[in-house]
């Protein structure tokens, strides 16, 4: 078994022994957004100045400033913070209404962060039941996660035909839908698939992509069994074209 097989393994089981109400980010923010945030985040939390929870009008005074020109992002990220934090009703409905306003692209991390942020402490306040936050680089939706996964052609020196494109994508969506998942998007080139699909938590990622190569190099060997899959970036065609013109053979490794 290969370290990322493993990974993947260690990943399944944690996913399985979860227990509580799990919040999954929807929104794609880069992993070091993510950390920055949240260490910021319990460094207010331990503060706690002024106490928690923070009032309707200063809430209000909050989120007036995430509005105002003369303010730095640096003072607007900060209420983004201390709306999270607030232990308010109000600074979630706030946090909410902000985030579907589509704020501009330096504050759109981090009021999502915010928001979620926010939640879950207010559920965890509300109900007493343990909140378990799950989040990667390409964010998820409901019970799902989103992975960017890259098919390669198995001889690298031919490109797809027209009935093999037509194969991956029949047995690709058989194969989704079996394991309840969404398929965002497919692009399929002459040589390589790129694809970004939700994938229930709980299922096994490598067994989905897996049946995927097997049913279709029933039709003639056509696909590589060496696929690459990540939950933290968007996978593109630099990244496609930079394995295909690797000069070693890495077929068989996932």
């Amino acid at each position: 078994m290969s370290d990322k097989d493993q990974i993947f393994e260690r990943l399944r089981n944690t996913m399985s022994q979860i227990h509580g109400h799990v919040h999954i980010l929807e929104q794609s923010v880069s992993v070091g957004t993510q950390l920055r945030y949240f260490r910021f985040s319990e460094l207010i939390r331990k503060r706690n100045d002024p106490p928690r929870p923070l009032t309707d009008e200063m809430c209000l005074d909050l989120y007036g400033m995430l509005y105002d020109p003369l303010r730095t992002e640096h003072e607007k990220k900060y209420a983004l913070l201390m709306l999270a934090t607030s232990k308010n009703v109000k600074a979630f409905r706030l946090l909410k209404e902000f985030v579907e306003n589509d704020p501009d692209i330096s504050l759109r991390e981090w009021a999502s962060l915010a928001l979620m942020d926010c939640q879950i402490s207010l559920e965890s306040e509300l109900s007493g039941e343990q909140q378990v936050y799950i989040s990667t680089g390409l964010g998820g939706k409901d019970e799902k996660l989103r992975f960017s996964v890259l098919f390669l052609i198995a001889d690298k020196e031919k490109t797809f035909e027209a009935y093999q494109k037509h194969v991956i994508e029949r047995e690709s969506a058989d194969i989704f839908e079996q394991h309840d998942c969404e398929l965002e998007s497919m692009d399929i080139e002459d040589r390589f698939v790129i694809l970004k699909l939700l994938i229930p938590f709980q299922e096994n990622i490598q067994t989905i992509l897996g049946s995927i190569i097997v049913e279709c190099n029933q039709y003639g060997n056509f696909l590589s069994r060496t696929y690459t899959v990540t939950n933290v970036q968007d996978l593109t065609e630099y990244d496609a074209y930079e394995i295909l013109n690797r000069d070693e053979n890495t077929d068989g490794d996932h």
